[in-house]
């Protein structure tokens, strides 16, 4: 029974911890971004196209470079990926997610740390698995080649 009260507090917490983040900057902004992004018409159409040579593209990889559309599509994917990554609204979205994303691994270092130094953290960020002794995670033979 205690047991079960223990966790029931630790989950409280966990969604203050989801509510704090949900308000912070970092969120509102990413929020602010993904709307820029549904409704702004050039970004959508941007988006759009893209999305349809992608699948040409994925099409003409079945074939590589024996499909007779190969050279037009290769060209075109990359054209229009260009233009969709740089369209500003885009831009700014990747940099809200990397920002929010940074907050999360944070928060996960913080968390995995409190209870043991040798917790691992995935956080796919080098900058946060670098701190632990074992970045790789054990049993993967990671940096520190350990086998445990």
């Amino acid at each position: 029974m205690l047991a079960t009260l223990e966790r029931i507090e630790i989950l409280d917490v966990a969604d203050e911890i989801a509510a704090m983040v949900l308000e912070s900057e970092e969120a509102v902004y990413y929020r602010q971004c993904a709307n820029n992004i549904r409704t702004n018409q050039v970004t959508q159409e941007k988006i759009s196209q893209f999305v349809k040579m992608k699948e040409l593209y994925e099409e003409v990889q079945r074939f590589g470079k024996y499909h007779p559309e190969y050279k037009r599509v290769m060209m075109s994917i990359r054209t229009l990926k260009r233009e969709m990554d740089m369209d500003e609204n885009v831009a700014e979205f990747r940099k809200a997610e990397n920002e929010l994303q940074r907050l999360l691994d944070e928060i996960s270092v913080i968390i995995g740390h409190s209870v043991s130094e040798q917790i691992k953290v995935p956080t796919g960020n080098p900058f946060f698995d670098s701190s632990s002794s074992c970045a790789g995670g054990c049993g993967t033979g990671g940096s520190c080649s350990c086998s445990a």
